[in-house]
Parts: C-alpha cells; structure tokens; sequence
C-alpha cells in the first residue's frame, strides 16, 4: 500500500487503513476501567457480536489471555447462539459498529428482561439502541468507516477487549508499547507487495487462509470477500492438509498466517506438489514459501499480521480493478433491528 499514490488514496477503504496507525497510537487503556471490576468479580466474560465486530477482537484477546493462563473465563459466540446459553453468571460484550445490530439487540433485551446487571457494549457511533440498554457503552474515537469493510474500527475494538483482559488479569497494557506497534503496522501496510505474487492471487479461483484461531486469519478471509469479491475459506491450524485438499484446485492461492515451522514442509508436499497450488507466507521469519516479511511484535502480532493482509487484499483489489469502498451486495448494517 503506497499512501503517496493517488489511485490508493482516493479510497476511504485504504485511508481508514491507515488511520489504523493512530487509532493504536491514540488509544488508551484506562479507557475500559469501568467495567474492570465487575468483569472480575463475575470470572466470566461473554464476548459477542457479528463478523468482523466479533471474529478478531474476541478471538485475539481470548487466545491472548489462555496463552497468559488467565483465570478469567472467556467465551465468544455470534449473538444469535450466544442467546441460547445460560449467561446470568456472566459479564457479557456485545460489540456493534452501529449499535443497531439485530442480533446483538436481540440477546441483549433478553438478559435485561431476565435481570442481568452486566451488560457492556461498544459501539461507534452514541446515541444508539444498543447503548441505551447497555449497563455501560463505550464509544470508538476512530470515527466511522468510509468503506463497508471495517478495518480500523475492528482494531480498536480489539484493543478495548485486549485491554480489559489484561486489566482483569492485573498486568496494564503499556500505552508506550502500542506507539510501537503502531510504527510496525504502518510498516505492515506500506510494504511494497511483489507484483508477482499480487497477479497470482489475482488470478486465485479460490482464495484460502491458513492460521491460529486467533481471529487473523479468519477475518482476513472475510475481508477477502469484500475487497477482491473472490470466494475465500479458513482453515485453522494444519486443517489445510486434513482432507480439505480433496477440493483444491492447482489455480488455487493459501495465505498462511504465522506458519506453524514443523508443518511447512507437509503443506509443501500435500499442497504444492500433491494439489499444485501456490503458497503464500506472512511471517516475521522467513519461510520456505514466498513470504511477505512482518516486523515482530510478541503477544501483539495479531495487528501486525493484519495489516500486512490488508496491504496483500487492497494490492489484490486494485489489481483487479475494483471498486474497494463499493461492494456489490455486502452492507454496512449486516441485519439492522427494526423493532
């Protein structure tokens, strides 16, 4: 991604990208205070909300906070299922941009029904119905997103969650340490992306991504959809080389997140020799695959690796000649509540 080229930047998609950098840089993680407590007296915490409000935001800070062995009890489900779970001992995250989400309403007119007191919502714009049956709403700083595909939106929510896990789990966030991954993620976003490996993703009939169910690579899949309009899947972990291949075609592309050293060389046989597809690595480390290099950033990497997708999805999108704010079906409001 090259913020100095014009054709980028006449995009809002690509400027909310970039706004990514200070959303990390400005972001504070005092700001979740309020709801420290009584998320850990509960010991347990519900995260939920619908696609990308959901899938990395929660998936990261969960998997961030096992890896720590928190004792913190944290769950995520879409809202619709999550309504069907037995959640009166638990604080609950309901997370909208527009805080008119059906489905997160839904669960949330039903715990207030039912007498729940720990009800916690974030959303980007105030004033919305979610907030107003919120026991308490946070509103995003980042603004709203110009493209249907949320990107810096989907990073500050991360970072409410990843900071309240850490709160609850005693051990502050640093704010110094987030203006240093900000500088890694512009680094991420503006890495120049081989031609080479653009045209072929390009060209992709199928678009896989491989990694940790940590959130990445699966809502890096979504994105796939909205950007390139080209039919995307996740595989978590190795599931790559567990049956899936029976499907794959040669003219495939798999994008794999972080690869797993001891599998490289399974991937390598199973996919590129045995199917004849292209695998692409994203990766602080070199890979045995072509590979787009990431700075390190530990336990924040996620953010890191993001970014780098993005840059790959919008490189992809432009090559393709494609419109990146304006998809042909896909909404802003996925199923707005109407009641």
């Amino acid at each position: 991604m090259n913020p100095q080229d014009p054709r980028q930047t006449e995009f809002g998609l690509v400027r909310d990208m970039l706004a990514a950098v200070d959303v990390l840089k400005n972001f504070d993680p005092a700001v979740i205070e309020p709801i420290v407590e009584p998320v850990r007296q509960a010991g347990r915490l519900m995260l939920t909300g619908e696609g990308s409000s959901r899938i990395f935001p929660a998936k990261n800070a969960m998997v961030h906070a096992r890896r720590q062995g928190d004792a913190l009890a944290i769950a995520t489900e879409a809202a619709s299922q999550a309504s069907e779970y037995d959640l009166s001992n638990s604080a609950v995250c309901g997370v909208s941009n527009s805080g008119r989400t059906a489905e997160v309403i839904r669960l949330f007119h039903k715990l207030k029904s039912g007498g729940h007191s720990k009800r916690f919502s974030i959303t980007a714009h105030a004033g919305s119905t979610l907030e107003s049956i919120a026991d308490v709403a946070f509103t995003l700083k980042c603004g709203g997103e110009s493209a249907v595909a949320a990107t810096k939106s989907v990073l500050e929510q991360a970072l409410h969650h990843r900071a309240l896990v850490d709160a609850v789990a005693g051990r502050p966030l640093p704010r110094a340490r987030l203006g240093e991954v900000a500088d890694m993620v512009r680094s991420a976003l503006t890495t120049e992306i081989d031609p080479a490996l653009t045209a072929r993703i390009a060209s992709a009939g199928t678009i896989y991504w491989a990694g940790r169910n940590d959130g990445v690579a699966e809502e890096l899949t979504l994105k796939t959809n909205e950007i390139t309009r080209k039919p995307a899947d996740f595989l978590p972990g190795t599931y790559a080389a567990h049956g899936v291949e029976e499907v794959m075609q040669g003219g495939d592309v798999l994008l794999w997140v972080s690869p797993f050293e001891d599998a490289e060389a399974k991937f390598a046989d199973v996919l590129e020799k045995g199917v004849g597809m292209t695998i692409i690595a994203i990766s602080s480390r070199p890979t045995r695959f072509p590979t787009i290099l990431v700075p390190d950033a530990g336990d924040l990497s996620g953010y890191v690796e993001m970014a780098a997708g993005w840059n790959v999805l919008v490189a992809t999108g432009l090559k393709l000649g494609i419109n990146l704010d304006k998809p042909q079906r896909a909404r802003k409001v996925g199923n707005e509540f109407t009641g």
